[in-house]
């Protein structure tokens, strides 16, 4: 049997925002104390592959949705020695602005799509405002280009893209939201994205505010774990605490980019 290759895998922080528990909970929270939320791309790779998950946005979005952008994120691929323009493979977990923003950054990229995600996010449910608040029309126009270029490569579940490289449909959050599942020197990690905003997400079994099926969100939780080699495997998409919990890539990078594919320095 062959063995499977592992990957480094770096979160990227370039953006972050303040919030208050209760926005970040259905049904809110009895504590009204800062919950802030920050926001990663992350990047896949070993000596033969490179991937990146999601594309974040730029100061066009932090603007209008009033976010702190710390640094572009084609300027965060850059500390670790990417240019924009020799990433080949992405994958997009979801639509919402803050996930496929800087698309058009990547001319050379195939892009990896649950077919329910440009389903939903062209279809009926988006005559509903709560559901098409997160997504820009200009993002989603954009994947329909991409389309008519061959360079959108859409998955219909569960999919292993590369060998070590599995995508997780998950649903919940957007109809189409999926995991991503990597070979790591310590294991299998999952990176969740939104299908868990904060630790504290899958670990006390609460849902995000921000909701399109809590059923699916549910049993998103149960996916991720079962995914992973150990709960302290999975990575929730928007918590402060993956910068707290994983070391630094390099001591100049401390706070900006973090391996995932190490030992978490505390959980």
């Amino acid at each position: 049997m062959t063995e499977l290759p592992s990957y480094e895998v770096i979160a990227l922080k370039y953006a972050t925002r303040s919030a208050q528990r209760p926005n970040n909970f259905v049904g809110g929270d009895p504590h009204d104390v800062p919950m802030p939320m920050d926001y990663f791309i992350w990047v896949i790779r070993n000596q033969d592959r490179l991937f990146l998950v999601d594309t974040g946005f730029n100061e066009d979005m932090a603007v209008k949705r009033h976010r702190t952008l710390l640094r572009k994120p084609s300027d965060a691929l850059a500390l670790i020695g990417i240019d924009t323009a020799d990433v080949t493979e992405i994958v997009i977990t979801h639509l919402h602005n803050d996930h496929v923003g800087t698309f058009d950054s990547f001319p050379h990229a195939t892009f990896h799509l649950q077919d329910d995600e440009l389903k939903f996010a062209t279809g009926r449910h988006m005559c509903c405002e709560g559901f098409r608040r997160p997504f820009e029309i200009d993002h989603v126009a954009g994947m329909i280009r991409l389309v008519y270029k061959d360079q959108i490569r859409f998955h219909d579940g569960d999919a292993q893209i590369a060998p070590g490289v599995e995508l997780l449909k998950i649903g919940g959050h957007t109809a189409g939201l999926q995991a991503v599942r990597v070979h790591t020197a310590r294991g299998w990690v999952v990176l969740a994205s939104d299908s868990s905003h904060y630790y504290e997400h899958f670990e006390k079994k609460r849902v995000f505010s921000l909701v399109f099926h809590l059923g699916d969100v549910m049993g998103g939780y149960e996916k991720l774990l079962s995914n992973a080699s150990s709960p302290s495997h999975v990575v929730p998409g928007h918590d402060p605490l993956v910068v707290a919990r994983y070391p630094a890539y390099s001591a100049e990078l401390d706070g900006i980019a973090m391996r995932l594919d190490l030992d978490p320095m505390q959980d």
